[in-house]
C-alpha cells in the first residue's frame, strides 16, 4: 500500500465522469419500449455493428462485427439503421440534466461527460454519492437510458470509476481508497495509456495502474514523456486535467471521414465522397479561422485495410477550391481500379491561425482575397438555408447516389415520419417517441 494514498484527504476535489451505457442501442430501446430486454444492434446501413445493447453483448456481439456474422452469433438480434440525429438529441438532453447539478460540465463525447462537483455537498445537503445517485436517477427517469458514474479526485480516476460497475453503476473513489481500485486496473485500461506504452511499462514490472502510481517520479520523468507524467499525477489523486467547460475552439488538426454502403469501386463516386470530406473539414476550419499547412487523404477498402497519402501545401488555406487539385493528386496515388472501397477520409493537419498566414511574392493575394469573400458568402448561405446549399460540382455524386443504399427499411424512423412543415433538410429537434416523458 502506498503511503501517498493514505495521506490524501478523502475529497480535496470531486470530479465526476458519466458514461451512458450502450448509448445508441439504449436510445433505440427508450424510443421503442418493445425492444427493452432484447438484443438490439445499430449499424444496419453500414453492414457492421455500430453499437450493441447489453443483451446483445451478453450473446457475444461486439462492435465492428459484420452483420452477416451477427446473425450466426445471435439469430434473434434486432438490427436497426443508426439514427444519429436522435442520438444527438438524447445527448443534448443528457448534458442539460447534468448542468442542473453543476455548471462545470465538459461534454467529452456524445455519450460521456466530466463534471466538477467540488463544494456542492452543502448545496445538496448530502454527500457526493447522493449527488451522483440523483443525477443517475434523473437521466434514467427522463430519458429512459441508464448511465454509469465514477467520482474521484481527478479525471483519470473518475473515468476508471465509471467503467468499474457497468451498466448502471456508481463507483465512489475517495482519496484514502484509491489503491483498492487501482490494484485491479490493468495498466492498458488506464485512460491515456495505449497498448505500446503499456507493453513498455510491463518491461519494468508495471502491470496495474497501482504499480504505475507507486513508481517514483524520477522514474516517470526519465522514461516517459509529459502526457504520461500527467497521467501519473492524476492516478496519485492530483488533479492535472481541468474540467473544460468551454467549447473547444483550438485544433491542431481536423479530420472528416465517410463510410458508405454498399462498398464501391466507382472512381467518381469514391472521389466525390473524399471531396465532401474535404468540404466538411474546410467548413470547420473556417469556423475557427484556421488554415491547414498539410493535407492527408486515405481510403479504406472492403477488407478494412487503408492506404493514404500526405501532401504539403504551398500556401496555408481552408478553401476547398485551392485544395481539390492536391486532393486529386493524392487520390490518384492511392486509388486502385476494381477495388471495393467502404470509407474515405481527409485530415487538415498543421493548422495555424488564418490571421498569421504569411504570403510570399509568388502567391496571388488578390485571388486569395477574392476566394475568401466567396467562401464567406457560402458560409452565410449555409447558415441561413442549411448545409450544402452551395456545394462544389466534384462532390455532386454524393447527392445523386445515397451514402448508404440497402434493403428497404435502412432509413431511421425519424427520417420517415416527418412532422407537419418539416422536410428532409429541415426538421425540428425532436425524436419520434412511442413512450417518453
Amino acid at each position: 500500500m502506498s503511503s501517498e494514498f493514505i495521506t490524501l484527504h478523502s475529497w480535496p476535489r470531486a470530479i465526476l465522469h458519466l458514461d451512458a451505457d450502450a448509448f445508441f442501442a439504449s436510445c433505440e430501446q427508450a424510443i421503442h419500449p418493445e425492444l427493452k430486454g432484447k438484443p438490439v444492434i445499430t449499424g444496419k446501413e453500414r453492414g457492421i455493428v455500430a453499437a450493441a445493447s447489453y443483451e446483445a453483448k451478453a450473446r457475444g456481439v461486439t462492435r465492428g462485427v459484420r452483420l452477416s456474422d451477427v446473425k450466426k452469433i445471435c439469430p434473434d438480434a434486432v438490427i436497426l439503421p443508426s439514427d444519429y440525429e436522435t442520438y444527438s438529441l438524447f445527448s443534448l438532453r443528457m448534458f442539460a440534466i447534468i448542468r442542473r447539478f453543476t455548471p462545470d460540465v465538459e461534454e467529452y463525447s456524445i455519450d460521456e461527460a466530466f463534471a466538477d462537483l467540488t463544494g456542492l455537498r452543502r448545496n445538496f445537503h448530502g454527500p457526493y454519492s447522493m449527488i451522483a445517485r440523483k443525477m443517475q436517477e434523473t437521466v434514467e427517469k427522463e430519458l429512459g437510458i441508464t448511465v454509469s458514474i465514477g467520482v474521484s479526485l481527478s479525471k483519470v480516476l473518475a473515468k476508471a470509476g465509471s467503467k468499474h460497475k457497468k451498466p448502471s453503476g456508481i463507483t465512489m473513489m475517495p482519496g484514502r481508497e484509491i489503491h483498492h481500485y487501482l490494484g485491479k486496473l490493468p495498466i492498458e485500461s488506464v485512460w491515456g495509456i495505449g497498448p505500446n506504452t503499456a507493453a513498455f511499462l510491463r518491461k519494468f514490472g508495471i502491470n496495474t495502474a497501482f504499480d504505475f502510481a507507486r513508481k517514483d517520479e524520477t522514474f516517470v520523468a526519465k522514461h516517459l514523456s509529459k502526457p504520461y507524467h500527467e497521467v501519473w499525477h492524476e492516478l496519485n489523486g492530483r488533479s492535472v486535467y481541468p474540467v473544460m467547460t468551454e467549447s473547444k475552439s483550438s485544433y491542431q488538426s481536423i479530420s472528416k471521414t465517410r463510410t458508405f454502403t454498399p462498398p464501391s469501386k466507382d472512381e467518381p463516386f469514391v472521389l466525390a465522397q473524399l471531396s465532401k470530406n474535404l468540404e466538411n473539414a474546410c467548413i470547420k476550419a473556417r469556423r475557427y479561422n484556421l488554415a491547414a499547412t498539410r493535407l492527408i487523404v486515405f481510403l479504406r477498402k472492403q477488407d478494412f485495410t487503408d492506404s493514404g497519402a500526405e501532401l504539403k501545401l504551398t500556401c496555408p488555406t481552408a478553401h476547398p477550391s485551392a485544395l481539390f487539385n492536391l486532393l486529386r493528386e493524392g487520390f490518384d496515388h492511392i486509388f486502385r481500379s476494381n477495388t471495393l472501397y467502404r470509407q474515405t477520409g481527409v485530415v487538415l493537419a498543421g493548422l495555424i491561425a488564418e490571421a498569421s498566414v504569411q504570403y510570399t511574392l509568388f502567391d496571388d493575394t488578390a485571388q486569395i482575397e477574392k476566394m475568401s469573400k466567396v467562401y464567406d458568402a457560402v458560409d452565410i448561405l449555409s447558415e441561413k438555408f442549411g448545409k450544402y446549399t452551395v456545394r462544389h460540382a466534384v462532390s455532386l455524386p454524393t447527392k445523386i447516389q445515397s451514402q448508404h443504399e440497402g434493403e428497404r427499411g435502412d432509413v431511421p424512423q425519424r427520417k420517415q415520419e416527418l412532422f407537419k412543415g418539416e422536410n428532409n433538410r429541415q426538421r425540428l429537434g425532436l425524436p419520434v417517441l412511442n413512450v417518453m416523458v
